[in-house]
């Protein structure tokens, strides 16, 4: 009996050293994790301890906190209206977060009272310094009071403050880069006070129709000369500098890191007005672009016009030169002609009188000849009596007797004989008669046939 019963105090005794030690381990436990706690980086923290002392935690690690508490901060916070996102849906300081707060499109007013909604984002970096962020610390408490109170509200004052300043057809108008720039201006150094006046204004240039193609560039004046505009003017401190409204979250050393309006979306009034306007001045254009297009056909009609008649002049031109030239040849051809003929003239009179002075000199040379030969001859004659010629016209008369008696008709028998003699024909009987034809010659000639001393 005494056995068991140390024995089971033994075993209570362990049983109890072990709960002992489990309990120890337990505190030992809670305290370590009352007492440390990781950095994660992009994060500051803020440590309190159980003495009432105040840390900032900035550095990445494990950090040593003794039953204190710690809130944690993320270096840059962002803030963005975006499609999709839930109304004043402020998310958690997490890891996996992409935004700090994240809300829908802003509905905003532009300059001349049309509404849009824009969709926007701002990102703020918190300081790092330790007197800064502790202020900051302080007055907030928290991040998600920062976004609440600090942040959201001067997103949306700024970004509806900005829309004031500039009319929707501006915008639309080529004004976006300037929307988008003041906004992170304002954003960054405070809202501009502003006052805001309608004028009538005149326009600078006459507005004139495009339609009537029949009229040119003079086209007819139609519409208002005058319109209503929206005018913003910033108020002017002493300095003659905007006057601003200060952003409250600068004050405990918030930076804006980036000021961005992604999207602008106006209403189904303004879309359809600005369809219709887009319209008009399309069909402006068209117009414009008819009228340009009549003018060029106008002017192409004048161009083809112009180039046929130059075409036509310059073959008249081209047939006048051309007749001008061939008349001008004709004139030449002519001109060398007659002077053709002119010198072939001169050189007929030249050759006739060289012709007739060789005429004359040869006339002269002959009669001269002949005056020489009959003076020859007349001192021939004169010497010899004529005797050669006499003797020429002897032997002349004696040949053609001669010639005569060869020639004669004879009988080709002749018989005859007697005391008279042969009979009539023989040649005794032609010889006679020769004989005294010739003396009857020489009779008439009457010369003689001995040379004169």
């Amino acid at each position: 009996m005494t056995d068991v019963t140390e024995k089971i105090k033994s075993n209570s005794s362990l049983m109890a050293k072990t709960v002992l030690g489990v309990i120890a381990l337990l505190i030992l436990f809670y305290v370590l994790s009352k007492s440390f706690f990781y950095a994660e980086p992009g994060y500051i923290y803020h440590v309190r301890t159980v003495t009432g002392n105040e840390a900032v935690v900035t550095e990445v690690g494990y950090k040593f906190y003794p039953f204190g508490r710690y809130n944690s901060w993320k270096r840059a916070m962002t803030v963005q209206a975006a499609t999709g996102a839930s109304i004043n849906a402020i998310s958690a300081e997490k890891d996996t977060d992409n935004a700090s707060a994240s809300l829908p499109p802003l509905s905003i007013m532009f300059l001349d009272q049309v509404d849009a909604h824009a969709e926007a984002t701002v990102r703020f970096s918190i300081p790092s310094d330790e007197e800064s962020f502790l202020k900051l610390a302080h007055e907030y408490r928290s991040p998600e009071n920062l976004l609440r109170t600090a942040l959201l509200p001067a997103f949306k004052e700024t970004l509806q403050a900005n829309a004031s300043l500039m009319a929707a057809e501006e915008y639309y108008g080529g004004g976006r880069t300037e929307f988008n720039s003041e906004f992170e201006n304002q954003m960054s150094n405070g809202i501009f006070l502003v006052k805001r006046e309608e004028v009538s204004v005149r326009s600078t240039r006459g507005t004139s129709g495009s339609a009537n193609a029949a009229l040119g560039t003079d086209q007819e004046a139609y519409g208002e000369d005058t319109k209503t505009v929206f005018l913003v003017k910033k108020v002017m401190d002493a300095d003659g500098q905007p006057r601003r409204k200060s952003q409250r979250f600068i004050d405990f050393g918030i930076t804006v890191v980036s000021a961005l309006v992604t999207d602008m979306k106006p209403n189904q009034k303004f879309i359809e007005r600005m369809q219709l306007k887009q319209k008009a001045s399309a069909d402006r254009a068209i117009a414009r672009e008819q009228r340009v297009q009549e003018e060029e056909q106008r002017l192409l009609a004048i161009a083809r016009g112009e180039r046929e008649v130059a075409e036509r002049q310059a073959q008249a031109k081209v047939e006048q030169i051309q007749k001008t030239t061939e008349a001008e040849t004709e004139k030449q051809l002519a001109i060398t002609g007659a002077e053709k003929l002119k010198a072939e003239a001169a050189i007929s009179r030249e050759t006739a009188e060289i012709n007739l002075e060789k005429a004359k000199i040869e006339a002269q040379t002959q009669r001269t000849l002949a005056d020489a030969e009959a003076y020859q001859k007349k001192v021939i004659l004169q010497a010899d009596n004529a005797l050669a010629q006499k003797l020429d016209a002897e032997v002349q008369i004696q040949r053609l007797w001669a010639d005569a008696f060869a020639k004669r008709k004879v009988p080709q028998n002749v018989f005859g004989g007697g005391a008279g003699g042969a009979p009539v024909g023989n040649d005794a009987e032609t010889k006679a008669f020769m004989q005294m034809l010739t003396l009857d010659a020489a009779k008439r000639l009457s010369y003689e046939r001995e040379i004169t001393k």
